[in-house]
């Protein structure tokens, strides 16, 4: 999403708002929510909820209290209470689909340990304060790292994120066993002079929280829109008939990736049809098995055992009634009999139908004999036109 100074331009090229990730908008930050109840006043004589969503660093969201009764919009840089101190943010949602998202994740907005309030707008110097602080997010966390190198830990220091006042730096960390940090977090203190918190994330949320773009072209789904991470099987897979390839398989987080479940439930739906792979068919002319399957078409390819490289194509139709046969204890003579209405034609020829030439047309060497004609045929040329020369002197 991008709102409207971030689009397209004319020539195709991104135009940019050149704001940073604080669009008035909103509409080009990470988890973006639509406001589809903006445009709608509320009935006489009620109050507008005082639920407020605010945004920090990488998609972090947080639920606050308006006790002040300020006049918010998107887009605004507030000042929110801390456990100690105060942060900033940047508001992203307000009124009352604050309500049904508070609801959704089962918030309640008088429970005062999970929703703080709001204390103000941001000033200029709580701007100036939240900059610099942001500033020296980056060369933080290359020494992090290499502090975190030195003591032997095996951890990797993905993220860090200041306080707004600056009090404190929250350092975002992924392990797959349990780290014993209590030494580097002394040397994190001596040597950056704050207070430390380190917070583990899992690999999916470290993704989620440094975006990047995935095999399909697009922005990761958990950085733009995905809040739930659902568990992801290799069964996913297997019933999509995809290739078992975990490079393939696997995103940017190292796990499987998410979009394998998107489609899974109507893939579920299409296989009732169709027997189970394992099914043998019993045949007068010997038993077959199951080569392969096309869910789109409804085809099954069946081979009898000894007969590997013959197949035939049936439909799962085809397939349940010879099935239901075998329990009956009855055999159909052949496969063939049902296969030859589904005889495949794959040859393919090469059509020009947009003009082009052929693609393979460098790739057979030119003839010898060709080459031939073309020389004699240009040294006729040359001794013409030097006779009609010498003729036009005389």
């Amino acid at each position: 999403m991008a709102c409207n100074s971030c689009a397209t331009g004319k020539d195709g090229q991104p135009r940019g708002c050149k704001n940073n990730g604080t669009c008035g908008t909103d509409s080009c930050n990470k988890l973006t929510v639509f406001d589809w109840l903006a445009n709608m006043s509320l009935p006489n004589g009620q109050e507008p909820f005082k639920g407020v969503e605010v945004r920090f660093k990488n998609g972090r969201k947080q639920y606050y209290k308006n006790t002040e009764n300020l006049t918010l919009s998107i887009g605004d840089i507030v000042a929110t209470q801390a456990k100690s101190g105060h942060d900033v943010g940047m508001v992203t949602l307000t009124g009352e689909l604050v309500r049904v998202q508070m609801k959704r994740k089962k918030i309640d907005i008088e429970d005062s340990e999970n929703v703080l309030k709001i204390y103000r707008k941001a000033s200029q110097k709580d701007i100036d304060i939240w900059s610099k602080s942001r500033d020296k997010e980056e060369p933080m966390k290359v020494k992090a790292r290499q502090f975190a190198i030195d003591l032997n830990l095996k951890m990797k220091i993905s993220d860090i994120e200041y306080q707004g006042d600056g009090s404190k730096a929250t350092f975002y960390y992924t392990a797959e066993e349990r780290v014993d940090f209590r030494e580097l977090i002394k040397v994190f203190a001596r040597e950056f002079r704050t207070r430390i918190e380190m917070r583990q994330v899992g690999f999916r949320q470290e993704a989620a929280r440094l975006g990047g773009i995935g095999s399909c072209g697009r922005e990761l789904c958990c950085s733009t829109w995905l809040t739930d991470f659902r568990s992801v099987s290799t069964s996913a897979a297997r019933y999509q008939q995809l290739s078992l390839n975990p490079l393939k398989l696997a995103g940017q987080c190292g796990k499987l990736k998410c979009c394998l479940n998107y489609e899974l439930d109507a893939y579920l739906d299409a296989l009732k049809d169709f027997p189970k792979n394992d099914a043998k068919l019993y045949t007068e002319k010997g038993t077959a098995i199951c080569q392969k399957t096309d869910i789109f078409k409804g085809l099954m390819w069946y081979a009898y055992e000894g007969e590997w490289m013959n197949w035939h194509v049936i439909t799962a139709e085809q397939a349940n009634e010879i099935i239901s046969k075998n329990k009956k204890k009855e055999k159909v003579i052949s496969l063939e009999e049902y296969a030859a209405e589904h005889v495949l034609d794959t040859k393919t020829e090469f059509e020009n139908v947009v003009g082009q030439d052929s693609l393979t047309r460098f790739d057979n060497p030119k003839s010898k004999k060709k080459r031939k004609n073309n020389r004699n045929r240009n040294k006729n040329r040359n001794r013409n036109r030097n006779q009609r020369q010498n003729a036009k002197k005389n």
